[in-house]
This record gives structure tokens, sequence and C-alpha cells, in this order.
């Protein structure tokens, strides 16, 4: 039987990616259709659009399904929905602050669905601006390390461009930046012939919140539940989780 369970454990994980992939492509095609209908089906004029893009081709996402995304958001095809953007604030376990970025057609089910999600796993609802006041919007670019991209690098490719700082996330670096200056220090890192893996506007922490490895684990369960819904597009924190701790949970 050992050959039929791994040949089962194998169908079951690749209907597990499938699925996350599926997920990720639907949120990603919002992102586009809004992005084409604010500002236009030109991604040279367009840079939210240029960016959204990218990650698309980044998910591996087909070419055609980003064509026809961009087209419906532009109005040069049939099939857009009317895509709202809403923004849900409340608390997690240790008193983690959430906020929770939805793209919803109908805000009364996405304000149902998030209350369930955060309420069955241990977090409460806030009333707005209770929670927004302990981030700060700003521009986030993640760039994969390599041999030849080095902090030092990065820093004299994007400093004169309005970077703020440079941040060593083991795996990737993390440039940080005013959101009104994503545009400027994403193209300058672009002139310096250095790929980066995302640009996005992001609201990051004032303070964070340290968690051992209990907390750690209801606030990661927390968010998985949150991320799972079809409307919520990114879900943010001020957790703070040690090296230690994510070496004693993995």
């Amino acid at each position: 039987m050992s050959g039929h369970s791994k040949w089962a454990t194998t169908k079951h994980k690749k209907a597990i990616i499938d699925s996350r992939r599926a997920k990720v492509f639907a949120k990603q095609i919002r992102a586009i259709e809004v992005a084409a209908r604010n500002g236009g089906a030109d991604m040279d004029g367009n840079p939210t659009l240029f960016d959204a893009v990218a990650k698309a081709k980044k998910s591996s996402m087909p070419a055609d399904n980003i064509d026809r995304a961009i087209k419906r958001g532009a109005g040069l095809e049939a099939g857009a929905k009317d895509w709202i953007t809403i923004m849900y604030e409340g608390y997690g376990p240790n008193g983690v602050a959430l906020m929770i970025e939805c793209l919803s057609d109908n805000r009364n089910r996405a304000a149902s669905e998030v209350r369930v999600a955060v309420t069955r796993n241990g977090g409460s609802m806030a009333d707005p601006g209770s929670v927004s006041y302990l981030f700060n919007r700003k521009g986030v670019i993640i760039i994969a390390k390599a041999e030849s991209v080095t902090e030092e690098k990065i820093l004299e490719s994007v400093l004169e461009a309005g970077a703020e700082e440079v941040n060593d996330l083991g795996e990737s670096f993390e440039v940080v930046c005013e959101a009104s200056d994503l545009v400027a220090v994403r193209t300058a890192l672009q002139n310096s012939g250095l790929d980066y893996e995302s640009a996005d506007s992001s609201f990051l922490p004032s303070m964070s919140i340290p968690l051992d490895a209990e907390g750690a684990t209801k606030v990661f369960e927390l968010i998985d539940a949150i991320e799972e819904l079809d409307d919520v597009q990114n879900v943010y924190s001020n957790f703070d989780v040690s090296d230690e701790v994510m070496a004693s949970l993995s």
C-alpha cells in the first residue's frame, strides 16, 4: 500500500498547490482589472498596472489571462466586475494588529466572511482608525539574492531615487521608500540591470509585537484563514517572530 499511499499524498499535495495557485491568479487578476480601470490599458503610462502585470508574470500567469484582465478592466472587453477596495481593521492573539485589504464586488459578503474568519480564529474586529495609525503607507520592493546582487549595489542604485532603507531578509533584499517614490525607485533598479520580485504599495508597522512559538502559531493560523478568503487581497500585521522561534515551528 506504500506506493498507493505515496501517490495519494502526491496527488493531494498537487491539488493543494493548484488550488493555491488558482487563488493567487484570481487575486492578481482583480488587481490588474482595477489598475487598468483606474489608469488605462497602457502600461507605459500606468505604473500600477505595470507592477501588477509584472507580479502576475512572476507567478507564471498565462499571458492570455493577463491580456483579458487588462481589456476587461479598461472597458475594451465585456465581463469586468465593479471591484471596490475595502479595508478592515482588527486584532489577533497577543494584541497583534491587523489590516485586511479586500477587493470585492459585494461589500456585505466581504464584511461577513472577514468577520467570521477573524472571530473564529482568536481575533476580533476593530473600528476604522483604531489600528491603521500603527502603520505607515510605504513602497516595498523585493529583490531575490544572487551572486551579482549585493546590498551595496542596490543602495548605490536606489538612494538618489528616494529609497529610505535596504533590509536583508535572508533569501532576499527589501527596499523601502515612500509610496510616492515607488516608481522612481523601481525604475532606478531596472536602469541598473537589477531584477526584482515585486514592487508594491504596502502598510508597514511603526512598532512590532514579538511572539513566542505558541503566539506565532495562533497568529499564522488566523492570517492563513483570512488569506483563504476570495475577497482578501492582502493582510498586514505588526507581529515579529525571531529566527529561533521560526526554527522551532518548522
